[in-house]
């Protein structure tokens, strides 16, 4: 098994996603919470236990476009060392994913090749850097020859886990962690062959203290770039690092969003490189059902909610607030009615929102009232209800399509029909919906009793 380097305790008490304190008589609304894309991607990591099925197809651009394209089927094809064959197989990938298809044979081709990859979490990216920088790497040869940097140190030990167990089958090879709170005597020289860090313990390590001599780097992989250049300093960090590598060095670089940002730092970085996106997904909303219902105040939008309740029998729900405060009104409310809910809050440490996601995932929990920022890149299949107690809009109190669509997508998933019920609760929210209709050109209809039939149908 893998040797890590010994981490301070107090680092390892650290946790990600500090609690903000905000005035109780002051409503925040999502716009002025911070997201927090650390955290999200952190969270997503916490609560997923297999790759995502996407549908996304994947578009590739060579270096080279003469070049022939190759993409595999199985682990098999890429003639790995048998311990790191074993390894992936003791991980519990069968077949390579949409990502690891493309982008393997690229990361493991003769010479080496750089590569800039979109890729979201889950789908099998963090596996197959691992796979390439294991192996590139000499075990024979006690010094890093292979460095990955990651937005945070929380994200960095869940890269390090992948490591530890992909590598357990091959324990010549070493890690490190280079990151705040492990300290190493000065002067010391590192004989782990891989290191895995965030930008300014590892700039650090590279330079000021020379722990690592970044001449002899074979692979420099760049993880989260999106979260990664969010972060004040990070950016500038990571593209000193980068010009300290030697020039043939592999540079892969791995973001799940592809913004213009984005895009100017990877080119800064990565030179020469084959690209991998994914062609945008079209969400449909034509096996979703949509509902409004007409109410005049917030006490009036809770009693429609219970009756709505009373009338079908709910498998999973999503509730969808504007502010947190409503958020927790609401989950409290529910609860006193002998609902059993959960509730996503800002104020809420990343591992608490894993736990209270697992729990909904598990059916513990029906419902999870929440608000955009935290619901934000989860996935749970088997919601068949999403419930607008608030409709969304932007900062201006425009109506928020995209916030929308996003919304009540996570019904009607895979071909399966879903329920989206909007609460109206003014004639500036029957404005946004009517707006919110006129975008999508799909009518949504005023909920009766008579449609309660059809509804029990979709949710049962």
């Amino acid at each position: 098994v893998l040797s890590l380097h010994y981490i301070c305790p107090k680092t390892l008490c650290f946790h990600l996603g500090a609690v903000v304190k905000a005035d109780d008589n002051v409503e925040k609304t999502e716009d002025e919470e911070k997201e927090d894309r650390a955290a999200q991607s952190l969270l997503n990591k916490l609560i997923r236990s297999n790759l995502v099925d996407t549908t996304n197809q994947v578009e590739v651009l060579q270096r080279d476009p003469t070049s022939p394209l190759y993409s595999v089927k199985s682990f098999e094809e890429l003639r790995l060392k048998p311990q790191l064959l074993e390894g992936v197989y003791a991980m519990g990938f069968n077949r390579p994913s949409k990502i690891q298809e493309n982008a393997l044979p690229m990361m493991l081709a003769e010479p080496p090749q750089n590569l800039i990859a979109q890729s979201q979490s889950g789908t099998g990216k963090t596996a197959a850097f691992v796979l390439a920088m294991l192996s590139r790497v000499e075990p024979g040869n006690k010094y890093p020859q292979c460095l990955c940097l990651s937005p945070t140190y929380e994200l960095a030990l869940q890269t390090g886990k992948v490591i530890e167990q992909m590598g357990k089958f091959y324990p010549e090879l070493k890690l490190a962690y280079a990151v705040r709170g492990n300290k190493l005597e000065r002067g010391q020289k590192i004989s782990e062959q891989i290191v895995i860090g965030t930008p300014g313990t590892v700039l650090d390590w590279c330079s000021k203290l020379k722990f690592i001599d970044p001449k002899k780097i074979k692979v420099f992989v760049l993880d989260e770039a999106d979260v990664m250049i969010a972060t004040q300093g990070h950016q500038d960090q990571s593209i000193r690092i980068q010009r300290m590598l030697p020039r043939d060095c592999q540079m892969l670089l791995f973001s799940a969003t592809f913004e213009d940002s984005v895009w100017k730092f990877a080119q800064k970085v990565v030179p020469d490189p084959n690209i991998i996106k994914l062609k945008r997904e079209e969400e449909t909303l034509d096996t979703i059902k949509q509902y409004y219902v007409l109410c005049n105040n917030r006490d009036e939008k809770f009693q429609a909610l219970c009756n709505i309740y009373g009338a079908i029998t709910i498998a999973q729900a999503m509730i969808f607030c504007h502010t947190r405060k409503t958020a927790s009104w609401l989950a409290a409310e529910l609860s006193k009615e002998g609902h059993q809910v959960a509730l996503l809050s800002g104020e809420m440490m990343v591992e608490q929102r894993a736990a209270v996601i697992e729990r909904f995932r598990e059916g513990k929990e029906k419902v999870l009232v929440t608000t955009n920022v935290c619901a934000r890149g989860i996935d749970v299949e088997q919601v068949s209800v999403v419930i607008n107690f608030d409709l969304p809009v932007d900062k201006d109190g425009n109506p928020d399509n995209e916030t929308y669509l996003h919304r009540i997508g996570r019904t009607g998933r895979f071909g399966k029909r879903g329920l989206a019920i909007n609460m109206v609760d003014s004639k500036h929210s029957m404005n946004i919906l009517n707006r919110i209709q006129e975008h999508f050109n799909k009518k949504i209809n005023k909920l009766d009793t008579d449609d309660l039939d059809e509804i029990e149908k979709i949710t049962n």
